[in-house]
């Protein structure tokens, strides 16, 4: 054989052993070491239209590749100024290939020398996920802000646009966006301070609402829709904060008084009844079943707030109630009892099947957002057995959280990353309750969360993107004395 033969041949061997994602490749050694990735996206359940999960490996290195394998089909990526971007077409095509089976990624880097990692798996989903993700972008301070807006990201590519953003509105708050039944063309959100109020959007319909009432104790405040659209159940809550001079949890929340009310948004009136709005007990965080039969709560005995802020522990209770009448059950079920587990439960949401109940538990309280210990739980429904979503769980804050339309995806907020920010994950729920290992929202630039200084706060899915009005809210929140809110006796 001819020197030039020979060569030709060595580089064929190369080539194939790249594209089989074999061990055929030209390194000298293979490690039984993991390499350190950012974000952390090994072996991870991921939708089958997810945006690339670009990436870098952290251990030292000066140049590297990753080779991701789908039966004869290969994708081969270079690093990149320290960074994997992976080609959003031939990604694509990858995943809609694979879509539910595994793909396998095997990682070369040189640093003195060549090393092969073993390889890990991308699992992709037969389910898809929603395509759009609503949050609000937020520092994570505690008084004092200048801007905030609410957003959408298309999850399919790398695409924000804003929904509101408080430059149109005397940089105000504005917080507590919800979607009925994750509609895009259905939704509400409040302002606070400045042109204050809740505003409702439906289609082409905008309504600004002034909430307070004689009757209820403040304006309205935690949301959930009733699948009908017709109603909104809020919290009414009287809130402070205070700090701790020496503590793992930097600030507490605390609510002094809050209620439970039902809003009806064609009559413009709230209704609601004393089991769900009494002065021996804190409710909130109300939300309703998908057949809008069930209202689930959280209930605490009331305390004097502050000083007794670590003994409130509130528990998970529901009530029936009837659309058609607006009228509510004279029976209050409890499914979480605080004092029997001696824990405490804050955020619970319905998973749009109706088969489970995704809650967040922490050692007190029901702001959990700022809890080091706040984890995810999930109840079924029908058996009233309940656990730890370990798997999704860290040992730092896991908070709010929303279900995609499918009941196959959850989103929610964690501090993982560095005990400060919250950062959007997502995981598969399988149909036994059980979640996969969780994924980071993904961005173009793999370092993006490392500069990035604001908070994604209250992730909501939502199907589809929310059309543009900051025009015409601007001029309602500007021009509009809002419509006054009545409390039906």
């Amino acid at each position: 054989m001819k020197k030039h033969d020979l060569y030709i041949l060595c580089v064929c061997f190369i080539i194939l052993g790249i594209c089989s994602c074999s061990h055929s490749v030209p390194v000298s050694k293979e490690t039984a070491e993991r390499p350190r990735l950012y974000p952390d996206y090994a072996d991870v359940t991921i939708p089958n239209h997810i945006a690339p999960l670009n990436f870098k490996i952290q251990d030292a290195h000066t140049e590297a590749f990753a080779v991701f394998c789908f039966e004869e089909e290969t994708l081969r990526v270079k690093e990149k100024k320290g960074q994997f971007h992976i080609p959003a077409a031939n990604w694509k095509r990858l995943l809609q290939k694979a879509t539910g089976q595994t793909i396998r990624v095997k990682l070369y880097a040189k640093d003195k020398e060549w090393l092969g990692y073993p390889e890990f798996s991308l699992f992709i989903a037969r389910e898809p996920m929603d395509a759009y993700l609503a949050y609000r972008l937020i520092e994570p301070g505690y008084e004092l802000w200048n801007r905030m807006g609410i957003y959408q990201r298309n999850l399919e590519d790398y695409g924000q646009s804003p929904i509101m953003e408080n430059k149109h509105s005397g940089q105000n708050c504005m917080n507590c966006h919800s979607f009925c039944m994750q509609n895009p063309d259905k939704m509400l959100f409040h302002m606070r301070d400045k042109y204050a109020g809740t505003y409702l959007i439906e289609g082409d319909k905008l309504e600004k609402l002034n909430t307070k009432t004689d009757q209820t104790i403040a304006s309205l405040v935690y949301p959930s829709w009733h699948p009908s659209g017709k109603y909104v159940a809020f919290s009414v809550n009287q809130t402070s904060q205070s700090f701790h001079s020496n503590d793992k949890n930097r600030i507490e929340v605390f609510d002094s008084q809050s209620d439970v009310v039902v809003y009806d948004t064609e009559r413009h009136e709230i209704v609601s009844t004393p089991a769900i709005r009494t002065k021996e007990a804190f409710e909130t965080f109300p939300t309703f079943s998908p057949d809008g039969k069930t209202l689930y709560f959280c209930t605490a005995e009331a305390r004097s707030m502050p000083r007794a802020y670590a003994e409130v522990k509130y528990n998970l209770c529901s009530i029936a109630f009837d659309p058609a009448t607006r009228s509510f059950g004279s029976r209050i079920d409890t499914l979480y009892n605080a004092r029997e587990h001696g824990k405490s439960v804050s955020f619970p949401r319905v998973s749009p099947d109706g088969k489970f109940l995704l809650f967040t538990v922490s050692g007190y309280g029901n702001f959990s957002i700022w809890h080091k210990d706040a984890d995810l739980y999930l109840l079924d429904i029908e058996s009233g057995a309940f656990h730890p979503l370990r798997d999704a769980n860290s040992t730092d804050t896991e908070s709010y959280h929303s279900w995609s339309s499918n009941s196959r995806w959850i989103v929610f907020s964690s501090r993982r990353i560095d005990g400060l920010y919250t950062r959007p994950y997502f995981a598969y729920i399988d149909k036994s309750g059980n979640a996969s290992k969780p994924f980071l929202l993904p961005q173009e630039d793999a370092d993006f969360y490392q500069r990035f200084m604001k908070s994604y706060n209250i992730p909501e899915f939502i199907t589809g993107k929310v059309p543009s009005k900051i025009r015409q809210i601007s001029a309602l929140a500007k021009e509009s004395k809002g419509i006054d809110v009545t409390y039906h006796k």
